[in-house]
């Protein structure tokens, strides 16, 4: 029996893949070294930790409105790139401030606020990276490729990253700065792509057409209300987890990164399945379900320490990525039908704006709460009712997913279509 390769998507594609598979292993390196070296190295409380976290996510809202607008008139290729250059940077003054005894929460949350930034820049260029160099018919198997490599990522990345800083501590970050230099080397490899698409038209114009784009048309703002409900409760339980290991559970650096690496496995196969998936029972309500289940997973965490830590972390969490990868591959192909080419980037970006915008909030709620709670109830039981609280809240967004896949079959692509026989007729011509 032969074995069957993957069909190839391109030279362009295969760049791009590449890059992004090294960088999201370095990323998975800083996700998990940051709050270990806040609750070990500086001591910090969970509130601290919360408003870091909130840092990962606060360029969103206040870069989001514009970035797809200005992406759009820029290079987004060399955005792209000087974007990864940004993050080296950012990341790489943690182990430097460190080493010279001046690492501070402040110190902290500016470097990750500056790495939030040059990534809402690169999103947009991410979203229109995709289409720009895989065909229309591929997009669904290009989106399951990176979702899978991304899968691969989180299995290999929490025990990279424990590893890394059982043995050199804060220099793990480095691995991360040092995988977006070649991030930004297969951007500069790739053949040029993503010319600016918009020449006229007023910032504010386009401001405002892209969140006319993603409210006007019903599938797309279903998808929105959806995304938003989902990031009001998610970032809550993703943000007090690590308080919940570390100081609730008592789980070692070691065993909380092969924890997480072991439950990263679900992510891998959610990605290669959830095309599977879809294909027959159909995007919408692929998407619709995994929301759901995705996160009534996440109470799976209450049956610590009943039962052994490390287990429970693995196999919920495997679960929780599992369902996440689902959601990932059905999101953007869902969104990027319903848009023309000409505006994927003030689409994408006020899509990250409003779904994005309240994840700082939920992270400092994520935080204060625990924090607030840990007097009357303990760490560890404070750190269980957030979680849980988070995560039905999260719950809720499967209720406007539900007419998604209805509105896929008996619909059309509205949004562009109301926008061009309204009044703003003129600026949809002129941004041909």
């Amino acid at each position: 029996m032969k074995l069957r390769l993957p069909e190839s998507l391109g030279r362009g594609f295969n760049l791009f893949w590449a890059g992004q598979t090294v960088s999201s292993v370095g990323d998975k390196v800083t996700v998990f070294v940051v709050p270990t070296l806040m609750i070990f190295a500086l001591h910090a409380s969970a509130l601290q930790v919360g408003v870091v976290a909130m840092a990962q996510y606060l360029g969103i809202p206040l870069l989001g409105p514009v970035a797809g607008v200005l992406v759009d008139r820029w290079d987004k290729r060399w955005t792209m790139l000087v974007c990864d250059l940004v993050r080296l940077v950012a990341v790489a003054v943690i182990p430097v401030a460190y080493w010279l005894d001046v690492l501070s929460t402040p110190l902290l949350f500016a470097c990750v606020a500056v790495v939030s930034g040059a990534t809402i820049f690169f999103n947009v260029g991410y979203l229109v990276a995709v289409p720009a160099v895989v065909p229309e018919e591929r997009l669904v198997r290009a989106y399951s490729r990176l979702e899978g490599s991304g899968s691969v990522s989180e299995v290999a990345g929490p025990s990279i990253a424990a590893g890394l800083y059982s043995a050199f501590g804060v220099a793990a970050l480095l691995v991360d700065a040092a995988s977006y230099l070649v991030s930004a080397a297969c951007f500069r490899s790739m053949r040029p792509w993503g010319e600016k698409t918009v020449v006229s038209g007023s910032v504010w114009q386009r401001l405002t057409l892209g969140f006319r784009l993603n409210w006007n048309d019903p599938v797309l703002r279903r998808v929105v209300i959806a995304a938003v409900t989902l990031n009001s409760g998610g970032p809550i339980f993703v943000t007090v987890l690590p308080v919940l290991a570390y100081r609730g559970l008592g789980v070692s650096v070691g065993v909380f990164g092969a924890a997480m690496s072991v439950a990263a496995v679900g992510a891998l196969v959610g990605a290669v399945v959830a095309p599977r998936i879809s294909e027959r029972f159909g995007l919408g309500r692929t998407l619709a379900w995994a929301l759901l289940l995705h996160c009534l997973v996440g109470l799976g965490v209450l049956a610590a320490p009943t039962l052994p830590a490390g287990l429970v972390i693995a196999v919920t969490m495997g679960c929780y990525g599992f369902f996440m990868s689902c959601i990932n591959v059905c999101s953007a192909p869902t969104r990027q039908s319903r848009m023309s080419a000409r505006n994927q980037g003030v689409m994408h970006a006020a899509f990250r704006t409003v779904t994005w915008g309240v994840i700082p909030l939920a992270a400092l709620v994520g935080g204060l709460a625990v924090s607030l709670l840990t007097h009357p109830l303990g760490i560890l039981d404070a750190a269980r009712v957030v979680m849980a609280g988070g995560t039905l809240l999260a719950a809720c967004s499967f209720v406007p997913a539900l007419r998604i896949q209805s509105l896929l079959d008996a619909d059309r692509p509205v949004a562009e279509a109301e926008t061009a026989t309204g009044p703003d007729t003129a600026l949809a011509d002129s941004t041909s």
